[in-house]
């Protein structure tokens, strides 16, 4: 006799899916549930969980909760059927073995509460018998059997054959082992299929960017997020029709009929009915459930990438570098409302604010130049930042010539950048940017977000909601509260890794402080409005509402420079300064004296200030923190110099050489600004001399880089770019033909398809392609969604 199977404990579940000791999972999972944050077991509690980093909790954390919601939904099943004395050893064991939400539903489907189906009216009315004896005997004429079952409920043969064959169809319908087979083999034979919802609606001007699916077949197994994405936002459109197919219905209808015991070869009398019981067994019910379920898995996997890249361009603009405290003039452009224009401190306070309009209709320019110089030099001006929206390139001409006058006049200059505009109307309208610039006109307030943006993005950008930055891939068509999640975890450990001084942070960004919620966060600004700069970390306990349990999850990760204690400016927590005193003692120097001697630091051994508390991953994380106090892992600052000349894509010419900045990775490769108001792509198979099987190896958002320009097309707007510069233009190419919509600077804006429209993507789809040709780059666009 066999032992019944049992479930194992979540944790000795995780550890095998994580490849990593059970005793690491344990720990990690009880800091979770004390409400210990991500961010600060990866960094505080390296001992305790084995060095787990952020992925890793990331990923136990989530399947944390998808696995403990498994196990009381398996709970609750259990007991439902025990409840209804239908609890069989097998059946236990079926439950308990299950090890997706999915399959316990599928074992529970014959169990479940429903309403009465035609299968249980004919049960009722007693037909069950007939469609076991067909079953068992097909050597029976089904009529004549069929007669022996008549009576008030059933007034003939035919009634009684069409109960019969339901309870059969139910059955197969049910049987939980049949249905999983059908589910994995249609998801590995499938195809999705599309085609213009009708003849009518093919030829609409809104039908033409769902063109390169009108005759469109993939492997539903192998179809890119992007193009799933795209097909069913066609069909959400009503422009495309969408269907699933699982391959040939003779394959489904032997495994329907070898699971009920029906030989389909027969010649027996019964098997022609019983064949065509098989055939409405997969066309009626398995048929559409599997299409059904491929259906969610194939968003859903879809979803998963498109969040994915999302995070990734997100956390690249998050972590992009930052230019400092430094005085800094925003420039939002625009044409007939003119140029809004903010002055900031160092510290990101507005000083002075007005508008300017050098552009078409007024044409002020020598008064907007002159108002620009004077603000300059009234207030020290060392950077200028410029919207990268309408009237960029021309407001960026305006900044150029203004430092071009002020290097003539022999005084320093500042520098300009190019910035995202992306997501800042939507912080200029929101209620925090009122809170925070109660004076300030609405257009104003986005001059403010870019200059600051330029300052620290980090700070700026975690005022907008993340989705509204404007980097996601077919961001409006993901499930909200999935992207959600995501993308606040992205922004967490963002932020968290950066660090935040406590004394110029605002609520938005102390908010994403591990163990500080948004109330105790404006409770810090309060504090620190009414009784001035914290002195050092320890004064934060002051602030109410603030306990022992927050400081400890925030504590090292906010910064106090000038403090009363230098260790509140860097990483190292308060509860390890007992560490650096007997790190201080051993060496004999002071804390000013050992803070930055690499060659001090580094002749100390970690093992010899170890103990039972601070092992040796905590207190090499405290060397390095003394060696470089509050380092800030982001990049240092840069920026791109456009092409003189060159600032309309009629200005483009095959063969140049560029200077631009990333603005979006995608699956299928990347855009870039090159200062022309539109985008170009770096398909993905122009992108490295080798096989590049995700862009994000090659580049990130926010990166300044070198291309070449391959293929121009004017009437388009459309730009083909590589990242090889020794690639050869497409010279003579046919252009693209009209196909999906053309690329726009800020999708977040719209609710109309972005600019990451699908394509074949032949790159990503074979793992032995080779980098294209330089003269394919028509077909790349085309691969990426840029038509046919």
């Amino acid at each position: 006799m066999t032992s019944s199977p049992t479930v194992k404990p979540v944790n000795d579940r995780l550890a095998a899916e994580l490849d990593v000791a059970l005793t690491q999972v344990s720990a990690a999972v009880r800091l979770l549930d004390e409400g210990a944050t991500v961010p600060f077991i990866a960094r505080y509690r390296k001992e305790v969980t084995g060095s787990l980093d952020d992925g890793q909790l990331r990923t136990l954390e989530e399947r944390l909760g998808y696995l403990r919601e498994l196990d009381q939904r398996r709970d609750a099943v259990l007991a439902s059927i025990d409840e209804q004395g239908k609890l069989t050893p097998e059946l236990r064991a079926a439950l308990l073995t299950a090890d997706t939400k999915s399959r316990v539903e599928d074992i529970y489907l014959p169990y479940k509460p429903k309403r009465r189906t035609k299968a249980q009216i004919a049960r009722e009315a007693g037909l069950e018998p007939l469609a076991d004896r067909l079953l068992a005997d097909p050597t029976l004429v089904p009529d004549e059997v069929a007669a022996e079952f008549l009576g008030e409920e059933v007034a003939d043969a035919a009634a009684a054959l069409d109960g019969a064959r339901h309870i059969i169809i139910e059955r197969a319908a049910e049987d939980a082992e049949l249905v999983g087979a059908v589910r994995a083999k249609f998801w590995a034979d499938g195809a999705v299929r599309t085609s213009p919802l009708s003849e009518e609606v093919a030829k609409t001007p809104a039908a033409q960017k769902f063109r390169d699916y009108f005759d469109f077949s993939e492997k539903l197994e192998t179809m890119p997020s992007h193009r799933v994405l795209a097909v069913m936002r066609g069909e959400k459109e009503q422009i495309l029709a969408l269907n699933l197919g699982g391959g040939e219905d003779e394959v489904y209808q032997a495994m329907v009929a070898q699971t009920l015991g029906i030989d389909l070869s027969s010649t027996a009398p019964a098997t022609a009915w019983l064949a065509t019981t098989v055939r409405l067994a997969w066309r009626v019910k398995l048929m559409i459930s599997a299409s059904v379920d491929a259906r969610i898995r194939l968003r859903q996997r879809a979803e998963e990438d498109a969040v994915a890249v999302f995070a990734k361009n997100l956390k690249d603009l998050l972590l992009a570098a930052p230019a400092g405290t430094r005085t800094t003039l925003g420039l939002d452009p625009g044409f007939r409302t003119g140029v809004k224009v903010a002055v900031v401190d160092g510290t990101g306070k507005v000083v002075d604010t007005c508008a300017i309009f050098p552009h078409q209709p007024q044409k002020q320019w020598d008064a907007a130049k002159a108002t620009l110089g004077a603000l300059v030099a009234r207030h020290g001006v060392q950077l200028i930042a410029v919207g990268n929206g309408t009237a960029s390139r021309e407001t960026d001409a305006l900044a150029a010539e203004l430092i071009a006058d002020i290097r003539a006049s022999g005084a320093d200059a500042p520098v300009k950048a190019m910035v995202s505009e992306a997501g800042a109307s939507v912080y200029s309208a929101s209620a925090y940017a009122a809170h925070e610039l109660p004076t300030l006109d609405v257009t104003l307030r986005g001059a403010v977000s870019i200059a600051r943006r330029l300052q620290d993005p980090l700070a700026e950008l975690v005022k907008i909601e993340p989705k509204s930055i404007g980097v996601g891939q077919y961001q409006h068509d993901v499930t909200a509260g999935t992207l959600a999640r995501s993308l606040d975890a992205v922004v967490e450990d963002a932020v968290n890794a950066v660090g935040v001084d406590l004394n110029t942070a605002s609520v938005p960004l102390l908010a994403r402080v591990s163990g500080v919620t948004e109330s105790l966060a404006e409770s810090i600004v309060a504090h620190r409005e009414s009784t001035g700069p914290f002195p050092n970390r320890k004064a934060l306990l002051k602030v109410p509402r603030l306990g022992p349990k927050a400081f400890e999850q925030c504590a090292g990760f906010l910064r106090i420079n000038a403090g009363d204690d230098p260790l509140d400016a860097s990483g190292v927590h308060p509860e390890a300064y007992p560490v650096v005193r007997r790190i201080l003692d051993r060496a004999g120097v002071t804390l000013a004296e050992l803070i930055g001697d690499e060659r001090s630091l580094r002749s100390l051994r970690p093992a010899d200030f170890a103990d039972d508390r601070f092992g040796i991953p905590t207190v090499t994380d405290i060397l390095a923190e003394l060696e470089k106090p509050g380092r800030d892992p982001r990049p240092a600052f840069s920026t791109a110099t456009f092409a003189a000349g060159v600032e309309k894509v009629s200005d483009l010419k095959e063969g140049m050489v560029l200077e631009g900045v990333v603005t979006n990775v995608a699956a299928f490769g990347a855009f870039v600004d090159v200062g022309v108001h539109q985008d170009g792509l770096v398909h993905v198979s122009a992108m490295a001399d080798r096989y590049v099987s995700d862009p994000h190896e090659v580049v990130r958002s926010g990166q300044v880089v070198r291309v070449k320009v391959l293929e121009v097309d004017v009437d388009r707007q459309r730009i083909g770019l590589t990242l090889r510069l020794n690639d050869t233009p497409a010279r003579g190419q046919a252009k693209p033909a009209d196909g999906a919509g053309k690329p726009r600077r800020d999708d977040s804006k719209r609710g109309a398809p972005d600019r990451r429209n699908p394509g074949r993507d032949k790159n990503s789809g074979r793992r032995d392609a080779a980098p294209a040709a330089a003269g394919s780059m028509a077909q790349a666009l085309r691969d990426a969604g840029f038509g046919r």
